[in-house]
């Protein structure tokens, strides 16, 4: 069997769900060498998070064109099929059904929050490892020992901090902020976004965080993942004293909230999630993202680091690609790594691709270097990294520029695990 992939494969009919969803599933086996090995890939680049899902999902694919056109695994070609799922949850469940029961899944490049959790009871049942674009903190206990944990995820894996993690960086850079200022009493942190798995993921373990810094959490507004005027939000915002919002959408959204806060005259800094802060949002907000800030988990497309030169050859091209394309090579890269450790030690399958999580420390992808963050897995901990970036971005003379300013690696707490 030749590699393919099909970059824009249609997502199942909603008509077929009910059928779909029935299918029973089997364990997938390992395939030969000589025919490959599946390894599907959900994005959204028409849903709800399009806007950044078709940045990233290409990063995962590019790469995996890439791996293919350079030996495969050791020889063993990736066998891929893309698929957009919009940002549905039931076609996603579908789409892995018929992907293990039709075409022998041995791996899954995954994307929401919705879905990857959806998914984590299958997934384990079925032996088949994940990694996603979902960075949910409840993705990070693979045993279940925290009892704070929702459900033990022992085949789920993603690259960079938990959505928790990435929050409490900044908290923790937002009482810094503060004290440099020189401002007094207590700071007031408010959550804001969507009622969803994706924006409310971090939400109560950040406020416990950051109360324990010394802010007063607010209680959180709800803001859509959809674009809108959202004036009314800010208003309860700034009628609430809060000086920092945690931004928890993406996009659109991000850039509607941040120009109805400004219209109303609503005087906060806004600190924002993984997926709120990237070039072509700062360049939509325009003057009123001035002073934004953001996680981030990689190098970005112009960084002058070793492994820029991988990315640039995977990307084929010299045209800037945002730090989330880069961010899905990296979790392609990482998977690639895994299947080769299982192919010297039993053969790809599901269960050997897991332990090849477990065989680094401080693992960066050869080739990658300063690119992705080292990290390490264990079959205790599946939160790779505790580290993250800090960005700012700036506007001057119609031009946005995003500059580095603060690096924090949190503690490794035992009760932060899975939560």
């Amino acid at each position: 069997m030749r590699p393919f992939f099909s970059s824009l494969a249609s997502a199942p009919p909603l008509a077929a769900l009910a059928t779909a969803v029935a299918l029973a599933l089997a364990p997938a086996p390992a395939a030969r060498a000589d025919d490959g090995v599946f390894v599907g890939h959900l994005m959204d680049i028409t849903g709800a998070t399009g806007f950044v899902g078709k940045m990233y999902g290409p990063g995962v694919a590019d790469a995996l064109r890439y791996i293919n056109a350079h030996g495969g695994i050791d020889g063993t070609p990736l066998n891929v099929e893309s698929v957009d799922y919009a940002y549905e949850v039931p076609r996603a469940i579908s789409q892995y059904k018929q992907w293990v029961s039709r075409n022998h899944m041995v791996a899954l490049q995954s994307w929401g929050t919705g879905d990857t959790e959806a998914l984590i009871s299958f997934v384990a049942k079925d032996k088949i490892p994940v990694w996603s674009a979902s960075y949910s903190g409840h993705l990070t206990d693979p045993t279940g020992k925290n009892p704070r944990t929702q459900k033990p995820a022992p085949y789920n894996f993603f690259y960079g901090p938990s959505y928790s993690d990435g929050c409490r960086s900044l908290a923790q850079w937002a009482a810094d902020d503060w004290k440099a200022q020189g401002r007094e009493g207590r700071p007031k942190f408010v959550h804001a976004g969507d009622n969803h798995p994706y924006p409310n993921a971090p939400r109560e373990a950040c406020g416990e965080y950051a109360t324990e810094l010394g802010f007063d959490v607010l209680p959180p507004v709800v803001v859509s993942l959809k674009p809108g005027d959202f004036k009314a939000q800010c208003l309860t915002i700034k009628e609430s004293g809060a000086n920092y919002v945690y931004v928890a959408n993406l996009g659109p959204s991000t850039v509607s909230l941040v120009k109805s806060c400004k219209t109303v005259g609503t005087d906060v800094k806004f600190i924002a999630n993984i997926w709120g802060g990237d070039k072509a949002t700062l360049e939509a907000m325009g003057p009123e993202g001035d002073g934004y800030v953001f996680v981030a988990a990689n190098a970005f497309w112009n960084d002058d680091v070793p492994g820029m030169a991988l990315v640039h050859e995977i990307a084929g091209t010299n045209e800037y690609r945002t730090h989330h394309y880069i961010r899905g090579i990296c979790s392609a890269f990482y998977m690639k790594e895994a299947m080769e450790w299982a192919k010297t030690h039993g053969g790809i399958t599901g269960e050997n691709i897991k332990k090849g999580m477990y065989a680094h420390a401080d693992w960066v992808p050869k080739g990658l270097e300063g690119v992705c963050i080292p990290s390490t897995w264990t079959a205790e901990d599946h939160r790779g990294t505790m580290t993250t970036f800090i960005y700012q971005g700036s506007y001057k003379d119609g031009a946005v520029s995003i500059h580095k300013i603060a690096e924090s690696t949190l503690p490794r707490r035992a009760e932060w695990l899975g939560y």
